[in-house]
C-alpha cells in the first residue's frame, strides 16, 4: 500500500515538474516571490537586465496633450502611439515603484507583483477600448480628474479620470478609459490602461 502511494506521489511530482518547464515564458506571468526577501533585494532582482532610466520618455508635455493623443490613437487604432504613451517596465522599476505607496510599508507589494497587476490590467483595458471604440469618431470634448493629485517623491499622480465623449450631437457620456496619469520632470504618461469598460 505504502509503495503504491509513494509511486503515485512521484508520478504526480514528475508530471507537475515537466508541465511547468514546458510552459512558454510570459513577461506578464508573475514569478514566485518570496515574502521574506527584503524590498531592496526584490527591487534589485526585478531591475536585473533593465537599463537604468532617470526620466520619462515619450508621453506628452501636458496632461491635456496626453489625453488628446490617447483619444486620437483610439480613433485611428494606432497601437504604436498607445505604447509610447504608457509607462515602460524600466520607468516603472526606476521611477514609479520606488516611491509608490503600494510598494512601501505597510503594503509592501513586490515590484514583480505590482508590475504584473498593472500590465495585465492595462492589456485587458486597452483591448476592450479598442474593441468597443477603436476606429470610430469619439467626439472628444474634454476630461476631468480628481482635483488633488498625489505626490509620490518626484512623481505627481492624477486619477481616476473621466473622459467626456459626444460621438453624436444628441449623445454624450463620461467614461473611465484609463487608470492613472503620472508626471515627472515635465513629461506625462499613463500608468495603466486599466478601465471601467
Amino acid at each position: 500500500m505504502f509503495s503504491r502511494l509513494a509511486r503515485c506521489a512521484a508520478i504526480c511530482l514528475l508530471a507537475a515538474c515537466s508541465r511547468s518547464s514546458a510552459s512558454p515564458p510570459d513577461e506578464h506571468r508573475p514569478v514566485h516571490t518570496d515574502s521574506l526577501v527584503p524590498r531592496a533585494e526584490a527591487l534589485r532582482r526585478f531591475r536585473a537586465g533593465i537599463p537604468p532610466v532617470d526620466s520619462l520618455s515619450g508621453g506628452a508635455t501636458s496632461r491635456n496633450a496626453l489625453v488628446r493623443q490617447y483619444v486620437g490613437a483610439i480613433e485611428r487604432r494606432d497601437t504604436l502611439v498607445l505604447r509610447r504613451l504608457l509607462l515602460t517596465r524600466g520607468e516603472f522599476a526606476y521611477l514609479y515603484y520606488p516611491t509608490n505607496p503600494q510598494g512601501l510599508p505597510p503594503y509592501d507589494l513586490s515590484p514583480e507583483l505590482m508590475w504584473f497587476m498593472l500590465s495585465t490590467g492595462s492589456d485587458k483595458g486597452i483591448t476592450r477600448v479598442l474593441q468597443d471604440l477603436g476606429g470610430k469618431r469619439l467626439g472628444y470634448t474634454g476630461y476631468v480628474c480628481d482635483s488633488v493629485p498625489s505626490r509620490e517623491g518626484a512623481n505627481t499622480v492624477w486619477g481616476p479620470c473621466q473622459v467626456q465623449l459626444q460621438p453624436k450631437a444628441e449623445d454624450s457620456s463620461s467614461q473611465r478609459l484609463f487608470s492613472l496619469i503620472v508626471e515627472r520632470g515635465g513629461r506625462y504618461k499613463f500608468v495603466s490602461y486599466s478601465n471601467k469598460r
